[in-house]
């Protein structure tokens, strides 16, 4: 059994953050990890509120974690409010170097609260964003990120180029705010991946850029290729929120 790590903010009704990750990681067949970065007040209809784990405790988290578990074959990182919290994560990954590194750049709930605050944009960016293995930004946040309108194809295509520019090993861009089809792009620096989706009528989607990114981080553990994790985390979230 693969060993999976998530980093990220704690969900009070357990559909998003850690509670999500680790319930994808176990569907997938991993024994999951993980590093609590914020504990949030949260329910399905928003977020109400949030505290901020010190960055020492996370960094000793992460220290305790890959210092026992010698073999931690990917991780997924959710949400990092602050520059702090930033830097400890960014320099852990880079002394411990895990193979697979997928990184969801959380930055605002659906209800519109700041879950990474604005002045730490730049350190998640420069941090972070180097080292993954795949980026999982939805349309508002790669529009943050490269400070770009997306609402189109196109504009996703363009978008997933200056971000792979910035140092995201491959980018997958989700498309589940456009106004049609849910259709999200995969771009690896050379090829883009279309990846469709029919729209779904549900308000249940609570957590799912959550649940995608670590279906992904954990068939990476698994041993598939990029591609063909992307491609699955696709089909398996599609399938969850049918059965929502």
């Amino acid at each position: 059994m693969k060993n999976t790590l998530t980093i990220a903010g704690s969900d009070t009704c357990g559909g998003a953050g850690i509670q999500a990750d680790l319930k994808t990681f176990s569907a997938h067949g991993t024994y999951g990890m993980s590093v609590i970065t914020a504990v949030t007040v949260q329910n399905t209809m928003g977020v109400f509120g949030c505290q901020d784990i010190d960055a020492d405790i996370i960094s000793a988290q992460i220290d305790a974690i890959f210092e026992d578990i010698f073999h931690v074959d990917a991780v997924k990182v959710g949400m990092v409010s602050k520059t702090e919290t930033i830097n400890a994560i960014a320099d852990k990954l880079e002394k411990y170097k895990p193979n697979n590194i997928v990184i969801d750049p959380v930055m605002i709930s659906k209800s519109g609260f700041d879950l990474l605050k604005p002045e730490a944009k730049d350190a998640l960016i420069k941090r972070l964003l180097p080292l993954a293995t795949v980026l999982t930004p939805n349309l508002p946040e790669a529009e943050v990120i490269t400070g770009m309108k997306i609402d189109n194809i196109s504009a996703m295509k363009e978008a997933a180029e200056k971000i792979h520019a910035m140092g995201a090993k491959n980018v997958f861009v989700k498309g589940g705010h456009l106004s049609d089809d849910a259709t999200d792009i995969l771009f690896d620096g050379n090829k883009f991946t279309i990846l469709e989706g029919k729209r779904i009528d549900t308000k249940n989607t609570h957590g799912t850029g959550c649940t995608i990114s670590s279906a992904i981080a954990a068939n990476l553990a698994n041993g598939l290729s990029v591609e063909q994790a992307v491609k699955a985390a696709k089909e398996y979230i599609t399938t969850a929120i049918e059965h929502s």
